[in-house]
């Protein structure tokens, strides 16, 4: 593990491969699995297969992450657009 972000409900980490791996509370899809289930240990976010992740954030119910190219991801509650993607939805 090369970094760690903890949220109030949830904690994010980097791996030195650039893995995210995440766990806690589930509720509004903030830990990246597409589910809201609760997480009880550490477990690999597949969306960023493939990709290698630089920084992560983890906010109070959602989370952000910067990949080696520069682009920025976000996801988790949507509300009142804290994910940037232009609406309110999770």
């Amino acid at each position: 593990v090369v970094a760690v972000s903890a949220g109030v409900y949830h904690s994010l980490a980097i791996t030195a491969d650039g893995a995210v791996w995440s766990w806690g509370d589930g509720a509004a899809g903030m830990l990246g699995h597409g589910d809201e289930q609760i997480q009880l240990l550490p477990k690999k976010v597949e969306a960023f297969a493939g990709r290698c992740v630089v920084a992560v954030s983890a906010g109070l119910l959602h989370s952000h992450a910067i990949t080696a190219d520069g682009s920025a991801w976000s996801w988790g509650d949507g509300y009142p657009g804290k994910l940037g993607h232009g609406d309110e939805q999770n």
